[in-house]
């Protein structure tokens, strides 16, 4: 049963306590670490880098660990092209290792070097690279992780400490001129990239993956699937024959569901912050590897299933998972206009929640539009990478709704007449929540930045 705002709010008797957005965006935070110290405002006004690569507030400063066309630390060629999604993972003496992903398609710049027993399709330009880093982000070694793969776009970390890429396509043997289907899940281990090797996780399902999140007591895995065109992507869960089991655990195989949210067939459609559905239902997909009908276009039943446009970013915050539309056009086929939505989805519950809608006529409003990649800040918040037109931020959001510029890209890719710049990507912090990783997506180029992050 769906309920505007108000009536959330009249049902809980908080609607005479002048409740404001900040109530609802706080739930982004309930039970993590940054709700321990919430911030309140930005960093103050974005300085122009002399150097013409990131702009940032006073304060804070960055380093260049990687651009694409350099030299491999491994010798094993150059930077890949086409930076997106990214993760830290903690190691020992207080190290840090970074599993990057390259959105190459057949047409990228700088293909993946393939390396024997790393590559999946010799055709295939995509795939991940793993940096090592000091404890002052020196880098120590930067190689090869994964290779052959396609449109490795975003993904996730597991509790056990892997990397789960996602292929943001669904081209079969014989397409392109690659040789083995695409569209799958892979799992890398940036410590020791031969111990995953890879393997696509079939049973995970093929299709325009974007970005997963792993429930860290159930094992369950949420996946996103990014289609910006009608029929739009669907929102999915895996159940793990072996949950919670370890490198190499998923390839035992599983169900993979969809979701369906009763008298919803849009997400879009629902515009009311704190807009909230009980007896969430997930429905089992007839033919995960898609050998003939893509999943989104497949049969769920007389009841339908629930879609979504630009489903994008994807994490577990606390006991529930959080993930993106990052836009909506009614131009493109959308019930509804908007410029991005936060869900959140309680399992325990079984109950989703609109917690975010971002402009142009709402409470919450980027100076653009289309959130994509998006973390919790150590210091409260969140970052939102975007991906739109003109000059391309990193954004904080506050717990009050209030929105900062975190980040400029100041690269421009484009002409002095006509100016352009590639989106940001892979916004992630190091375990110790001292450094902000970010990747520029062209040209290909990563940063991390420090700064005093609990001002």
């Amino acid at each position: 049963m769906s309920a505007t705002r108000r009536q959330v709010l009249a049902r809980s008797g908080a609607l005479g306590a002048g409740i404001v957005f900040s109530g609802a965006l706080s739930e982004l935070f309930t039970g993590t670490a940054a709700a321990q110290n919430l911030g309140h405002t930005g960093y103050g006004p974005l300085v122009p880098d002399p150097d013409g690569l990131l702009d940032l507030p006073e304060g804070f400063r960055y380093q260049v660990l990687s651009r694409e066309g350099d030299q491999l630390r491994s010798g094993e060629g150059k930077v890949p092209s086409n930076h997106d999604g990214m993760s830290a993972f903690a190691s020992r003496h207080g190290r840090t290792h970074l599993v990057r992903n390259h959105e190459n398609r057949v047409t990228g710049k700088v293909p993946v070097p393939t390396i024997d027993g790393l590559t999946y399709d010799p055709m295939g330009k995509g795939g991940c690279t793993a940096l090592t880093l000091d404890a002052r982000n020196n880098v120590l070694s930067e190689r090869v992780a994964i290779a052959g793969t396609a449109v490795n776009c975003a993904g996730g970390p597991t509790p056990w400490g892997t990397w789960l890429t996602c292929e943001e396509t669904e081209d079969k043997a014989g397409t392109n001129g690659y040789t083995k289907d695409h569209g799958f899940i892979f799992e890398v281990d940036g410590a020791d990239p031969r111990r995953s090797g890879a393997v696509p996780l079939t049973a995970m399902g093929r299709f325009q993956h974007e970005a997963i999140a792993v429930d860290p007591k159930r094992g369950i895995v949420y996946e996103t699937e990014d289609a910006f065109l009608k029929p739009f992507g669907l929102f999915y869960r895996f159940l793990p024959e072996k949950p919670l089991g370890g490198l190499g655990s998923l390839r035992a195989g599983g169900r993979l569901q969809a979701m369906r949210v009763p008298g919803v067939p849009d997400l879009s459609s629902i515009q009311e912050t704190g807009a909230c559905f009980e007896g969430i239902e997930w429905v089992d997909v007839p033919d995960p590897l898609a050998a003939q009908t893509p999943v989104r276009l497949q049969d769920f039943g007389p009841k339908g299933i629930t879609h979504a446009q630009k489903l994008e970013g994807c994490y577990w915050g606390g006991s529930c998972v959080y993930f993106v539309s990052s836009f909506a056009h009614s131009a493109d086929g959308s019930a509804a206009d908007h410029y991005g939505q936060i869900w959140r989805y309680d399992p325990a519950a079984r109950r989703l929640t609109l917690v975010i809608v971002f402009g142009p006529d709402t409470e919450v409003q980027l100076p653009g539009e289309s959130p994509d990649n998006i973390c919790l800040a150590p210091s409260g918040g969140l970052m939102v990478c975007e991906d739109g037109n003109g000059a391309q931020h990193v954004f904080g959001v506050t717990r009050r709704g209030e929105v900062y510029a975190m980040a400029r890209n100041a690269q421009n890719i484009g002409t002095a007449e006509e100016p352009e710049w590639g989106e940001f990507a892979g916004v992630t912090f190091s375990p110790d929540g001292r450094t902000m990783f970010v990747n520029c997506y062209t040209p290909g180029t990563t940063f991390a930045v420090t700064g005093p992050w609990r001002r």
